[in-house]
């Protein structure tokens, strides 16, 4: 029975990632912040068959997520861990993203990330198997000047990814990276804004489960966008700053 753990999991990309893998074969760790959202799509892979635990965690508490990971991995080896909690940054007025609001997108999106990563990756390698997945965006390639902190998170994870890919492949251990483009999510609804080739959680979760599946380095997507994000920081800045322009954006009130 393969076990996956996926945090972020009770809205957007993680849930419907949660929801594609879910079946009779398959036991899941479903972590999330919101319990009434994580406890309802945990029903409804259980509906699908699988077996699943549903825990309530702030990624950022370090402590209880080593002490999460240990307690999944010897209640049943993890297979498959995939890092997706994130928040978005930026300001509702469109101004320079608060101090505040800045730290806590670092935080979440990258430290939060890597809370769940490392105390799974010596386990992993422990045993020789496993893999890892880490949930970037096409912003670490195109950074956005109204999300630098999401941005730089999501650049660090790219880096944080490709290097120990390179490091632990050799010891059966598989690190992959995920650059989505424009998802229709509840965070991706928080931003006001020209959202260019939108696709909706579940077509992202089938290119992700595709890319996972192949083992793939970067799992990069819609595949123009993509390519065009990756060549934005070759540009001069002059012509990278009006290409970017139009991808503004002002954050609504979370939900």
């Amino acid at each position: 029975m393969p076990r996956i753990l996926i945090t972020g999991a009770s809205s957007g990309i993680g849930a419907a990632l949660a929801r594609h893998y879910a079946r009779a074969d398959v036991s899941l760790v479903l972590i999330g912040r919101n319990t009434d959202r994580l406890e309802a799509v945990a029903r409804d892979c259980r509906a699908s068959g699988a077996t699943v635990e549903a825990v309530r965690l702030d990624t950022r508490d370090r402590a209880a997520a080593i002490d999460l990971i240990h307690k999944a991995d010897a209640a049943q080896p993890l297979d498959l861990v995939i890092a997706n909690a994130a928040v978005n940054g930026g300001n509702q007025k469109g101004e320079v993203e608060p101090e505040e609001t800045a730290f806590e997108t670092a935080d979440i999106n990258y430290t939060g990330s890597l809370n769940i990563v490392l105390p799974t990756l010596s386990l992993m390698l422990k045993r020789g198997r496993g893999q890892i997945v880490l949930m970037s965006s096409l912003a670490a390639y195109a950074p956005l000047q109204d999300a630098p902190a999401y941005s730089g998170a999501k650049a660090a994870l790219v880096a944080h990814g490709l290097a120990l890919r390179q490091k632990v492949g050799p010891r059966g251990v598989k690190v992959n990276v995920v650059a989505p483009g424009y998802v229709k999510t509840p965070m991706g609804g928080e931003l006001k804004g020209w959202r260019p080739l939108e696709m909706s959680a579940e077509e992202a979760a089938q290119h992700i489960v595709k890319g996972i599946a192949k083992d793939r380095d970067v799992i990069a997507f819609p595949f123009v966008l993509a390519a065009l994000a990756r060549t934005v920081l070759l540009l001069p800045e002059s012509i990278r700053r009006a290409g970017l322009y139009a991808f503004r954006f002002q954050r609504r009130p979370r939900r």
